[in-house]
């Protein structure tokens, strides 16, 4: 009920997923970066000068013990230890070493602070481009792609998956990198200054690695689950919402409060377990991590004590603390690395679903040597077409016909028979596999689409108008029209009278797809937006199917005018075709054609169609016999 296509619980589900092609998809996203390589050295020269920051501390920590609090050590990094040393001397050596630690804990902050700055402006820069490409390449595709992809799966490429990413490149990927960089560099400061001592020091790290393993395997089993059931919550909120008005007429109130706190329940039970996991593998790591310092504590405090060499390595005690402080760097980048390692995953199967998007071919391109469709005349022919939208299905059989300047070509019959798809072939939406379709002697496959569209006009029945002004949403088709060609063009078609009403007139801003105005107002605007575009081909698909009897008669009014096919002495005439629901709004048209399963079974007019008494007056009749 609630897991459609393009829903919460399939997008969530989507984001589920494990990368396929790793290498693949990390290579492409790398091209993104190419720009922006100066930014990415400058952030791993600062990853370096953070990582050694890090590392020189504990090793400096321990030599304030050596080298001023038990003077032992003669290999101390800035001096040489004396014994004739007397404590003023100790303690200025002390503040000095103190002093030097201070400056590079401050410049570790300040490297960091500027390592992770301009890796998060590198990839904001990344992900601009990277939307953008999305939204561009949408554009270009085909009317076919969007019949079988839903929209809400779309839109989470450029925001589910596209934050996904961002939030990677931004912090996880370069605290796994600069992790990954310290482990190493941590373990190999260890090896140089005792192997035997570093062993045993590292010995708990293979507990460690099993224990992230095992908790972030069951952590990204779980959050699954959860992302599973935060889509069940999403879609039942959803489509609860949506269909409130169902809801209350059929008195399933109670039933849906029930679903909802049965899907609820669900999404907070696999959330507690999934936090149980990810809660318990802090505490693991961390008790782990206490257990290596213990080792080190007690092997090293041992030799120490008793002043033996741990395998030819003399032991001091700035070494033990050197090394504590190296064992208590090894837990943070462990526990980062396992918990974000899920999360890089996330963004790569993320990097593919926008990459496969990308990859996608519209079904009608432009050939390479398409011409710009000259002004149209508007003589419109079907040379024997034959359309499909699945391969093998045919949608339209055999179709042929001509319609001269100026004429109104009706479509009508019954629901199926291949009315829209005709329509959408003349300003190319779909492509036919038989046959042509030629305005003015050109096949429409030989110019591009944009030129071609340029001079079509299209009213629909599902008036579609932008969270804009009225203004603006007229507008929409001719950008550079005048606000008096505004205005007049509303006027044309009797829309001025209704927007003179409206709180701010042609300056009211619109609700998200017109809300606040009648199927009616919204159906004019789009029939005004039509005329200012002055189309030389218009197409009208059920304009008036949706509306009361009085409103229709509006929008005829608006349609006969827009059908004259002048907007002014000085333009010619405009060819039009009409798919009709109501069959009394089509009388006047030049040419009727009779659609059934795909195939052209009458065509001629109004009332040659009545007294041949086939399908259309079938249909006529029994239209009629509903109303009575």
């Amino acid at each position: 009920m609630f897991g459609g296509p393009g829903g919460p619980r399939h997008l969530l589900a989507q984001e589920a997923r494990k990368p396929r092609r790793v290498s693949t998809t990390l290579a492409r996203l790398v091209t993104y970066f190419k720009p922006y390589w100066w930014a990415l050295v400058l952030v791993a020269s600062l990853m370096i000068i953070n990582t050694w920051a890090q590392v020189i501390t504990p090793d400096l920590t321990g030599q304030v013990v050596d080298c001023f609090l038990v003077p032992r050590a003669t290999n101390c990094w800035y001096t040489t230890p004396s014994p004739t040393w007397t404590l003023e001397d100790r303690l200025a050596g002390l503040g000095g070493l103190v002093a030097l630690l201070v400056g590079i804990y401050i410049l570790g902050a300040i490297v960091g602070g500027a390592m992770f700055f301009t890796m998060t402006w590198t990839g904001q820069h990344v992900l601009k481009t990277l939307r953008v490409q999305v939204f561009e390449h949408l554009h270009r595709l085909s009317l076919g792609f969007y019949a079988e992809n839903a929209a809400g799966n779309l839109m989470s490429r450029i925001t589910s998956d596209t934050d996904t990413l961002q939030q990677v490149i931004n912090f996880a990927l370069i605290q796994v990198l600069s992790g990954a960089l310290l482990l190493v560099w941590i373990a190999w400061t260890m090896l140089t200054k005792s192997v035997v001592y570093a062993l045993i020091s590292m010995s708990v790290i293979p507990l460690m690695i099993l224990a992230t393993t095992f908790f972030s395997t069951q952590a990204r089993r779980a959050f699954r689950r959860t992302r599973q059931e935060i889509g069940n919550v999403s879609a039942n909120l959803q489509e609860s919402i949506a269909g409130v008005r169902e809801v209350q007429a059929f008195h399933r109130e109670e039933a849906n409060i029930a679903e909802f706190e049965r899907s609820s329940a669900a999404y907070r039970d696999a959330s507690i377990r999934a936090v149980a996991f990810t809660a318990a593998l802090a505490p693991t790591l961390e008790a782990l991590g206490y257990l290596a310092m213990a080792i080190v504590v007690v092997v090293g405090g041992i030799a120490f004590l008793r002043g033996q060499d741990l395998f030819g390595t003399t032991v001091s005690l700035g070494l033990i603390v050197t090394f504590l402080g190296y064992v208590q760097r090894f837990n943070q980048p462990i526990q980062q690395i396992s918990v974000l390692w899920t999360n890089i995953q996330s963004a790569v199967a993320g990097a593919e679903r926008i990459f496969d998007l990308l990859d996608t071919q519209p079904d009608v391109t432009d050939k390479p040597d398409a011409r710009e469709m000259p002004p149209i005349r508007g003589v419109v022919e079907f040379v024997n077409v034959d359309a499909e939208y699945k391969k093998g299905e045919r949608v339209l059989c055999g179709v042929s016909l001509r319609a001269e300047p100026g004429q109104t070509i009706a479509i009508v019959g019954p629901t199926g028979a291949g009315k829209t798809t005709l329509v959408n072939l003349i300003p190319r939406f779909y492509d036919v596999v038989g046959g042509a379709v030629k305005i003015d002697g050109i096949d429409v496959r030989d110019v591009t689409r944009a030129s071609l569209r340029r001079q079509i006009g299209i009213v629909l029945q599902d008036t579609f108008l932008f969270s804009d002004t009225v203004m603006n949403n007229i507008r929409y088709g001719r950008p550079d029209a005048t606000d008096e060609e505004v205005i007049a063009a509303a006027q044309l078609v009797c829309a001025d009278s209704f927007i003179q009403r409206l709180p701010n007139k042609y300056d009211t801003v619109l609700g998200e797809r017109g809300i606040g105005l009648s199927q009616g107002q919204r159906q004019l605007i789009a029939i005004a937006r039509a005329a200012l575009a002055n189309p030389r081909i218009l197409i009208l698909d059920e304009a008036t199917s949706s509306v009361d009897t009085r409103t229709e008669r509006l929008i005829q009014q608006a349609l006969e005018t827009l059908l004259r096919g002048r907007t002014s002495p000085s333009t010619p005439l405009r060819t039009s075709f009409v798919i009709a629901h109501r069959l009394s709004t089509i009388r006047n048209a030049d040419q009727v054609l009779v659609l059934k399963d795909g195939e052209i079974v009458e065509r001629g007019t109004h009332e040659e169609l009545l007294a041949r008494r086939g399908v259309y007056y079938e249909l006529y009749t029994s239209q009629f016999q509903d109303v009575r």
